[in-house]
């Protein structure tokens, strides 16, 4: 099973919203296992994973996206599915991924969101290029995760519990930084 919603075929969507040039730098964040990293090196990127509890593939290093070990503006794209909400700080992790991230590049995000996630991107410094409300593929993902014993996140439930009362959607929101070319 996959370890976000819609897997392959939604990181897949997602990167077709943008344009990266040849031989880019990304970062996963929130890695896992090293799927979306393979997937960008298939396409030709550098690619490179950080998570707190890697799944033991070498293209996935240990390390906390909320405090990235790394030179601001080096990276041309970030990504992260299913991450930032678990992270207990999306705020935090959108302004380091923006720290790491070169002008004119961007972010790519899908995740659950409370009401608030497109407010802190901009609060962020971020340009939305666009938003998506993928919130029926997460519910799909969730319910076959319980069925078969594979949800990823235990945490979910409590998170989840923190946000009673609020309409919780799962969204995608492509990110630019700064000026860029505005293809999408």
């Amino acid at each position: 099973m996959n370890r976000h919603p819609g897997g392959r075929q939604q990181t897949l969507h997602m990167l077709s919203r943008i344009q990266l040039p040849s031989g880019a730098v990304c970062l996963d964040l929130g890695a896992g296992d090293g799927e979306t990293v393979h997937v960008l090196r298939e396409l030709g990127y550098q690619a490179l994973g950080i998570d707190q509890l890697p799944g033991g593939d070498p293209v996935v290093r240990q390390g906390d996206f909320l405090d990235l070990q790394m030179d601001s503006e080096c990276v041309d794209l970030c990504i992260s599915q299913c991450a930032f909400f678990v992270s207990g700080n999306p705020g935090k992790a959108l302004q380091e991924a923006w720290r790491v991230l070169k002008q004119g590049g961007f972010l790519l995000l899908a995740d659950l969101d409370p009401g608030d996630l497109e407010q802190l991107a901009v609060r962020a410094g971020y340009t939305v290029l666009e938003r998506q409300d993928i919130t029926k593929l997460w519910q799909q993902y969730y319910i076959e995760s319980i069925w078969n014993d594979t949800l990823c996140c235990r945490e979910y439930g409590s998170l989840i519990e923190k946000c009673r009362g609020k309409k919780l959607r799962y969204t995608v929101l492509i990110l630019g930084k700064g000026e860029n070319d505005g293809s999408i």
